[in-house]
């Protein structure tokens, strides 16, 4: 599709960029550099970057139903003022593990926040296996944990009906599902809907669109693949001018501009002269497709 235009809206050089989520009250796009250890929102009016640095790997950021934001951060929940730039712990998990942390987040329709972890990386995709859990932050700011033996916890979405749960292990290089319960957060019946092909790499973030059809960003692959769930067929590629992207959502005014992070940690110097956007936020327009505004969290 000759439509489709990608753009650097900015070009930070994010180590790792990651969990772009679109705040429409601020018209902004949120997104964190984990390993850069700051939470960043880009002004679509101003086109300028405001960076919040905190004090531990920062995975993932989300709406808040009461204002502002919460975050993953180290092995924590934890709420983010942002104008105070004051971060507070709701809670911890995986205490027995010190070489965890978070990794991608992302909050259900019914306002609970989803979040998995990882082994911290000895480099890209290197790492202790088996060490992450999946986890839910409840409104009360209970957790429940739904598995552990997770490798790299990434992508999640919900389906449009919210019977369905899609979600992420990279290193299994798959797009798993599983039968969803709204009303308590249940998770169960999970399956694999589509495995990636080589030259795709490994599969990391992920979104929906208001047609039910899934993409995820392929770490390595340099592209955003469009999935049919039902199908499991790919129905469509974009490819990016750097090869490490790490995840997309939908926004803009009426959510029909994808924003895509990525990464430039583990690129040499001659990498990066070849890829100078590495580490950049992208903005895709002209896919003809909108996507589903964020879900806040309730707490």
């Amino acid at each position: 599709m000759s439509s489709v235009k990608i753009e650097c809206v900015a070009k930070e050089g994010y180590r790792i960029g990651e969990s772009p989520v679109w705040d429409e009250k601020e018209g902004a796009l949120l997104c964190v550099d984990i390993t850069g250890r700051k939470v960043c929102r880009w002004s679509s009016v101003t086109k300028q970057v405001q960076a919040i640095a905190v004090d531990a790997p920062v995975s993932s950021v989300a709406l808040r139903k009461s204002g502002d934001y919460v975050i993953t951060l180290g092995t924590r929940f934890a709420a983010l003022k942002w104008k105070e730039q004051l971060v507070t712990t709701i809670t911890h998990v995986d205490k027995d593990k010190p070489n965890n942390r978070f990794n991608d987040g992302k909050v259900d329709p019914a306002g609970r926040y989803f979040a998995g972890t990882m082994a911290e990386e000895i480099r890209p995709a290197v790492l202790e296996r088996h060490q992450g859990s999946l986890y839910t932050l409840f409104s009360d700011l209970s957790v429940v944990k739904h598995f552990d033996h997770v490798d790299i916890s990434n992508g999640l979405d919900w389906s449009l009906d919210h019977k369905t749960f899609f979600y992420i292990d990279s290193l299994s290089y798959s797009v798993d599902a599983f039968d969803y319960d709204l009303q308590t957060g249940k998770i169960g019946n999970r399956r694999s809907i589509y495995r990636l092909e080589k030259e795709e790499s490994i599969p990391d973030g992920m979104c929906i669109d208001t047609e039910g059809k899934l993409w995820v960003a392929c770490y390595d692959g340099g592209r955003v693949i469009r999935l049919d769930p039902e199908t499991g067929k790919r129905l469509q590629t974009v490819k990016l001018p750097v090869d490490k992207t790490t995840s997309c959502c939908f926004g803009g005014k009426d959510y029909s501009e994808m924003y895509v992070t990525s990464a430039s940690d583990g690129m040499d110097k001659d990498w990066l002269s070849r890829q100078p956007q590495a580490g950049g936020v992208f903005k895709i327009t002209g896919l003809g497709v909108k996507g589903v505004p964020p879900y806040p969290f309730a707490g």
